[in-house]
């Protein structure tokens, strides 16, 4: 993570360890590997060395947009799941539908990155952005969830890089105009 501008692109410690993220398509992240939107367009399971009874969050951000050169818009969540029992993601809140990688033509390889935190304690929000809802993806900080949530450094992490395939669009297209 630290070779790929992770750290301090989006953090400042590096993970404690490498979370597992498998997706349906049977790929697996591997800390770097290039991946393409179609095998990754749908939600994969993560799994990480948890402490049982403790609660994680799980971010998957898109610190590259609209490119690496010119990261105006970093970081965009793709994914977002808080009060994590263990390593189980799938009872966990989502705060934030799963949306696969979808690097516009023409903007190259963007770092797609899986962090993982442990909470202090259970976290009370309503928020919840749907898959179809771009707005709201735009501009987030994973350094301002570890501030407000006091989360440390991330226990663990993984990221694939991808750009433009065939897929793309059909991402493009599920998101809603914003402001309807």
């Amino acid at each position: 993570m630290d070779t790929a501008g992770i750290i301090p692109d989006i953090i400042d410690v590096k993970p404690a360890a490498k979370a597992t993220v498998k997706y349906p398509s049977g790929v697996e992240v591997d800390l770097g590997k290039e991946l393409t939107p179609t095998q990754v367009k749908d939600q994969p399971t993560v799994t990480w060395d948890a402490d049982a009874g403790s609660l994680y969050t799980l971010l998957m951000v898109d610190p590259d947009a609209p490119t690496r050169a010119d990261p105006k818009y970093r970081e965009i969540l793709h994914w977002a799941v808080i009060n994590i029992p263990g390593d189980k993601v799938a009872d966990g809140q989502v705060l934030a539908e799963y949306v696969g990688s979808g690097a516009p033509q023409g903007t190259g390889l963007h770092r797609y990155v899986f962090l993982v935190f442990k909470q202090n304690e259970k976290i009370v929000t309503d928020k919840f952005i749907s898959k179809t809802t771009r707005e709201p993806r735009i501009n987030v900080k994973t350094r301002d969830y570890v501030a407000k949530y006091n989360f440390g450094a991330p226990v663990a992490g993984n990221f694939f890089e991808a750009q433009y395939d065939e897929y793309v669009p059909q991402l493009h297209a599920q998101f809603q105009k914003d402001g309807q």
